[in-house]
């Protein structure tokens, strides 16, 4: 730690009410943070050059002005803050649960590590199932008025069952009025029943009061008028499986195109040169044009694969038969591939990467692909809503969705989105090595 990181303050601070925070630079807010902030974090036996506070904290000792100014005036998050400024490092990260309650806590982290250790999932699909928990927890607390919520299942619990299995459905109640997707209200069920099957497995509670709740609701209707909304999904482990066994360039494309752009099978079939637009501003990112589509013109962020696709394009620059379809048809009486092609292209390519037989009882198709890519953007949807908390307690707003919807920019919710987009992504095609070099370039 710097010499600066731990000087005294010459001003005379003695509570987090006598600094004015947005009047500081950025140096001044570091010599608030020795002055007013450390104490206070002492004084909870927390140590302030090692563990640094959660967001809940920081509201809760009326610090929201620090955080709004380091956002507002510094285009600073409080850990970019923490790291770049007071150069500091963290000895634990530790997530701040919409829950104070000890006990809650400890289940919902017994049930992510148990399905990080015995299921193997990956960090990315950990914090997936991790914010679609707390979203039922806040609705939980918001509804029920309390943020304990394993007393009331617990198997030596006084609260009859019908109560607690009230309570749950409350909360769900408040999902539905709040979520439009169809999907991400099923995909939060399912996280929230399995998490209190795990509860009532390891004999920590005697009832899951989340069985059978998607009977009571009809979600089935997807708002995205995709047609494909029941179809089950590729895991990220499927993704690389395919795209490893993939042994040129035109299979690599293919599962790009089904999986990190979600298109359809005709689409993919169709795909041409002339629908790329890579030639975009700085702050915007590449795209494929859909003039003529199912459910209207659109548009379809390539936010991954560019490389993979400028392969290609640079393959046929100096071709002069070549009529820009990325999948030609081999047949002189057809200018590209039909999509049942693409799916026996799949299938091929499924067998070769050892996919199960059968996923969720339905048989590996192309179709698992878009699903697949539609539950990376649910989740980069679930991880934006997540990130906005702190913003919607400053605006006393009601939601999160609300600040989504008025008062972040359309552009600014779009970049968030991408960007968590990316990792999930990444997460599926590249191998660890790979993320490590990417990261260091």
């Amino acid at each position: 730690m710097s010499e600066t990181s731990s000087r005294p303050s010459d001003r005379d601070w003695q509570d987090v009410d006598d600094v004015s925070w947005t009047l500081l630079d950025i140096d001044e807010l570091a010599d608030a943070y020795w002055s007013v902030v450390s104490p206070k974090l002492e004084a909870d036996g927390l140590n302030p050059r090692s563990e640094k506070p959660t967001h809940r904290w920081l509201r809760d000792h009326e610090l929201r002005p620090l955080l709004y100014a380091l956002r507002e005036y510094h285009d600073k998050t409080f850990a970019q803050f923490w790291t770049d400024d007071l150069e500091l490092e963290a000895i634990d990260s530790v997530y701040d649960w919409a829950t104070d309650d000890d006990r809650t806590v400890e289940a919902l982290e017994s049930f992510l590590s148990s399905r990080r250790e015995r299921k193997g999932l990956a960090e990315s699909s950990i914090e997936t199932l991790r914010y679609r928990l707390n979203r039922y927890v806040r609705a939980y607390r918001a509804e029920n008025g309390t943020d304990d919520l394993v007393t009331p299942i617990a198997r030596d619990s006084d609260v009859p069952a019908y109560e607690a299995v009230d309570a749950c459905w409350a909360a769900f109640d408040r999902l539905h009025g709040e979520l439009d997707s169809g999907q991400t209200k099923r995909r939060i069920h399912l996280a929230v029943s399995n998490w209190y099957a795990h509860l009532v497995r390891r004999k920590w509670a005697g009832v899951n009061p989340a069985d059978g709740l998607d009977d009571e609701f009809d979600w089935s209707r997807s708002t995205n008028g995709d047609e494909d909304a029941d179809t089950p999904c590729l895991s990220s482990e499927h993704v690389r499986a395919l795209y490893d066994a993939a042994a040129e360039l035109q299979e690599r494309l293919l599962v790009l195109a089904l999986c990190a752009w979600g298109l359809r099978p005709n689409e993919v079939a169709r795909l041409h040169v002339g629908q790329f637009v890579l030639d975009v501003p700085d702050d915007d990112v590449p795209y494929i044009d859909f003039r003529k589509r199912k459910n209207g013109p659109g548009e379809v962020s390539l936010l991954y694969g560019r490389e993979e696709l400028e392969k290609r394009l640079a393959t046929e620059a100096e071709s002069d038969v070549w009529d820009g379809y990325l999948f030609p048809s081999p047949h002189a009486s057809r200018e590209h591939v039909s999509r049942w092609t693409v799916w026996n292209r799949f299938n091929e390519l499924a067998e070769r990467a050892g996919l199960p037989g059968e996923i969720d009882g339905v048989s590996p198709a192309p179709k698992m692909g878009r699903r697949f890519w539609y539950d990376a953007y649910a989740s980069s949807l679930d991880v934006v809503l997540g990130s906005l908390d702190e913003i919607a307690a400053e605006q006393g707003s009601s939601s999160a969705e609300v600040v989504l919807q008025n008062y972040l920019s359309d552009s600014r919710a779009r970049q968030l989105r991408r960007e968590y987009m990316r990792e999930q992504l990444a997460e599926a095609f590249e191998d660890e090595l790979n993320r490590c070099e990417s990261e260091h370039e």
